[in-house]
């Protein structure tokens, strides 16, 4: 499901059930964070930022959950940014 929000479209939070957080948390961010443009932060999670998108992916503290968030600047952009780090998620989960 995408939320407008302004200028950005949202997926809201997307629960993934995942045994090894650390450990997916650390594909997404090898898959991304060597890409030109894009910057990563760490201050709850991980931060992803290109230049007309971003996600947060972030652990649960209480369940084996990774939530994730994301907004881009339009429909499409955002529907395969959030594809791709499902997938990314999901197979490493």
């Amino acid at each position: 499901m995408l939320a407008s929000y302004g200028r950005y479209v949202a997926t809201g939070e997307i629960n993934s059930e995942v045994d090894d957080q650390a450990g997916v948390i650390g594909s997404v961010r090898q898959t991304f964070g060597s890409r030109p443009g894009i910057t990563t932060d760490d201050l709850d999670g991980l931060t992803v930022t290109g230049d007309r998108w971003w996600f947060n992916l972030r652990p649960s503290n209480t369940e084996p959950l990774l939530r994730l968030n994301a907004e881009a600047r339009d429909e499409t952009t955002l529907a395969a940014l959030r594809d791709e780090v499902l997938h990314i998620v999901r197979e490493n989960g």
